[in-house]
This record gives structure tokens, C-alpha cells and sequence, in this order.
């Protein structure tokens, strides 16, 4: 600051005024937390008591704990999963609502809908429609085949299928951003496409999902970092069974953390949990360079 004129020193220390209470804010309920998890990551820590540091034994007793590898494997099946299919199915719903036909308007409001519903919500809407005698999934089921359905949340082979199959009902938001990517694919290139006669699955394939790409990789992104912290619907719907078949590592780390009190636990999983999404998040970059197209040659 010793280069600046005493009007910049001036309104520089308003401007950090004005933002005094987002740092003050951040700070404490931010970046304190993340920095003392660190360091609970290597204390026994119950909360009640103060923590004891026994370096690295929270990590070696993670690597020996079954459970905890139970529900990062439930959390990766559900990811693998839930992603492509979330993808795929708002990038086409996108791609008819992006025509032009009648009450367009109207079917994107209804398709945005669903993921304006509080979470807690419709988990329990979803486990009225997943009930086994009186849901509505069974009736159709039964109504089409004949055949009963299944004890969705019940059975352990159904009830990640299940809670998988659910997260397709809130594709509202990435809808809306594939709708945004649409709009901004020139027109030329559509036209030129056209008159070179390709028809509209090789004008999709070759031209709209090129330029589609960025949208798709930041929902890629996003979707990584938000199935792989699913909670609500295994906490309110399943209790993380049966036979822990939906106990997923965000749960999981729940329970050591308010359940068990083994805070110290806890915060080695958090840490562990970043580690991963990381590590994701750096794999999806560098493959990244080879399927995603930026327009201005990025």
C-alpha cells in the first residue's frame, strides 16, 4: 500500500469496510471450520471432551473399516449412475423443448418445477410413490403387466435403483442451462449443416453436442460433486438400509459424526471425501481437453 495516494488508501479501507461482514462472516463459519477439521482429522475428538492427537490412526482405522468402504462403493454406483442418466435425459428433454412448438413456455415451466421442491419433500412424496401396496409405481406396474411390483425401498436389490431412479425427477435446473447452451449455437451452423445434407440425428450428433459440450462438462462437474454427497434421501427414506444398501458416505460420515461422536472420525472422512472429488474433478478436466469444444478456441 506504500505506492498508493492517500484517496486509494481511503477507498480501499471503505471497500474493506463494506465487505467486513462477509470476511468476519466467512471466517468463522467457513474458513475456521475447514481449517480445524484438519486438525480433528488426526485427534480422537468427541465433542464433549477435548481432542487427543493420535496422528494418523483415524486414516488406518478407515482403511481397515468395512463399513466405511460399503458406503463409498454404494456412493460410487449411485454417482456412475445418476449422472450419465441425469445428463441424458435433461440434454434431450432440452433438445425438444428448444423446438419450436406449441406451449413451449408451458412444458419448460413444468419440466423446472420438480427441482424447486424442497429436498425433504420429495423424499417423502417418493416414498409414497415407491410404496409397495398403496404407491403409485406399483398400480401402473400392476395395471400394465399384471405383474406386482417390487418392494422398492424394502428390498437391498431395489432401493438403490430406486433412489437412483429418483434423482431424474430433478433435472429441472440443468435443463434450464442446456436450454441456455442451445440458444447460443449459431444458426449458420445449423443451416450449413442442413444444406450439406445431414439430417437432424447427424445435425445433433455432429454439430449440437459439439457446441453443447461446455454446458455438459460444468453439469458433469456438478453432478460429481453432488452425488457423491447424497444424504437426505438415504436419511429420510431409508435409514441407509436394507442390509446398508443405501448407506452412502455422506450418511455414513453422519452417523460417526452426531450419532457416534467420533468427530475426529468424521473429519478424516470429510477430508478423504474431498480427496476424491478432487481427484475426480482433475480427471474430468484433463479429459475434458479432449471432448469439449470452446468456440473461441480455448
Amino acid at each position: 500500500m506504500s505506492g498508493m495516494t492517500g484517496m486509494e488508501k481511503r477507498n480501499m479501507m471503505k471497500g474493506l469496510l463494506f465487505i467486513s461482514p462477509y470476511i468476519v462472516g466467512f471466517s468463522l463459519f467457513t474458513a475456521y471450520p475447514i481449517l480445524i477439521s484438519v486438525y480433528y482429522s488426526f485427534c480422537d475428538y468427541s465433542v464433549l471432551e477435548p481432542p487427543v492427537w493420535i496422528g494418523l490412526d483415524n486414516y488406518k482405522v478407515l482403511m481397515q473399516d468395512g463399513i466405511f468402504w460399503k458406503s463409498l462403493w454404494n456412493t460410487f454406483i449411485f454417482a456412475a449412475f445418476s449422472i450419465p442418466m441425469g445428463i441424458i435425459a435433461a440434454v434431450m428433454l432440452a433438445l425438444l423443448l428448444h423446438t419450436k412448438i406449441k406451449l413451449t413456455s408451458f412444458f419448460r415451466t413444468v419440466f423446472f418445477l420438480p427441482s424447486l421442491v424442497p429436498i425433504v419433500a420429495m423424499s417423502i412424496m417418493w416414498m409414497r410413490i415407491f410404496n409397495p401396496e398403496v404407491g403409485i409405481l406399483n398400480g401402473i406396474i400392476h395395471f400394465l403387466t399384471g405383474l406386482e411390483g417390487p418392494n422398492w425401498l424394502g428390498d437391498e436389490s431395489w432401493a438403490k435403483p430406486a433412489l437412483i431412479m429418483m434423482t431424474l425427477w430433478g433435472v429441472g435446473n440443468a435443463i434450464v442451462t442446456y436450454l441456455a447452451g442451445l440458444q447460443e449455437i449459431p444458426e449458420s451452423l445449423i443451416e450449413a449443416a442442413q444444406l450439406d445434407g445431414a439430417n437432424a440425428f447427424q445435425r445433433t450428433i455432429h454439430v449440437t453436442l459439439p457446441m453443447l459440450s461446455p454446458v455438459i462438462y460444468f453439469n458433469f462437474i456438478m453432478g460429481i460433486i453432488g452425488s457423491l454427497q447424497v444424504f437426505a434421501q438415504s436419511y429420510i427414506m431409508t435409514g441407509g438400509g436394507p442390509a446398508r444398501s443405501t448407506l452412502f458416505y455422506t450418511y455414513y460420515l453422519y452417523q460417526k459424526a452426531f450419532e457416534d461422536y467420533q468427530m475426529g472420525y468424521a473429519s478424516a472422512m470429510a477430508w478423504i471425501l474431498f480427496a476424491v472429488i478432487l481427484v475426480l474433478t482433475v480427471w474430468a478436466q484433463h479429459i475434458s481437453k479432449k471432448y469439449v469444444y470452446y468456440r473461441g478456441g480455448a
